[in-house]
C-alpha cells in the first residue's frame, strides 16, 4: 500500500513537469521581455530585459515603428526597463525591437500591431488552443488519476470499518 501511494505520486509530480516543461521552453526564446505582445496603436509599450547583465545600468532601445527609447534599471538589480509609446496610423503589422546594452550586447525580438481598428462584439475565452491538445490531454490525465485515487482510497477506509 505504501509503495503505491509512492508511485502514484511519483508520477503526478512528472505529470506536472512535464506541462511546466513547454511552458519554460517557450519562455526561454528571447531574452526580451514586450508587453503587451499585441498592443494598440496610441498605447504604451514596456520593454525589459536581463540579458545585460548585473552591472549594467543603461541602455539603448530602438523599434522600428516608435524610434529610438532608453531602458533603465528599475526596482531590481539586473533589469533594465523602458518604454515608447506605438504612433497613430502606423501601417505595420509587426514591430521589431533592438536592445543594445555595453560592452557589446544586442537582443532582438518582435510584437504584433493590429492591422485594422477592431469592430464589433469582443471575442471571450482563453485564447486559441490550438496546438494545445497534448497538454490538454496529459492534464485530463492526472485529474483522472487523481480522481481514482480518491474514490479507491474512500472504497477502502469505507470496507475497514
Amino acid at each position: 500500500m505504501g509503495s503505491t501511494r509512492v508511485g502514484f505520486t511519483i508520477g503526478l509530480m512528472a505529470g506536472f513537469l512535464a506541462l511546466q516543461a513547454s511552458v519554460a521552453a517557450a519562455a526561454g526564446d528571447s531574452s526580451l521581455d514586450i508587453r503587451p505582445q499585441r498592443t494598440s496603436h496610441g498605447s504604451t509599450v514596456t520593454v525589459s530585459t536581463t540579458a545585460c547583465g548585473a552591472d549594467v545600468t543603461y541602455g539603448k532601445g530602438e523599434s522600428e515603428v516608435a524610434g529610438a527609447f532608453h531602458l533603465f534599471e528599475g526596482e531590481r538589480k539586473g533589469v533594465l526597463t523602458g518604454e515608447f509609446t506605438v504612433p497613430e496610423g502606423s501601417s505595420a503589422d509587426t514591430d521589431t525591437v533592438t536592445v543594445k546594452c555595453p560592452p557589446r550586447t544586442r537582443i532582438t525580438d518582435s510584437y504584433q500591431l493590429p492591422t485594422r481598428q477592431p469592430d464589433g462584439a469582443v471575442e471571450a475565452g482563453f485564447g486559441d488552443t490550438e496546438g494545445e491538445a497534448p497538454q490538454l490531454a496529459l492534464g485530463a490525465a492526472l485529474v483522472a488519476a487523481a480522481a481514482a485515487g480518491g474514490l479507491m482510497r474512500m472504497r477502502r477506509r469505507t470496507n475497514r470499518s
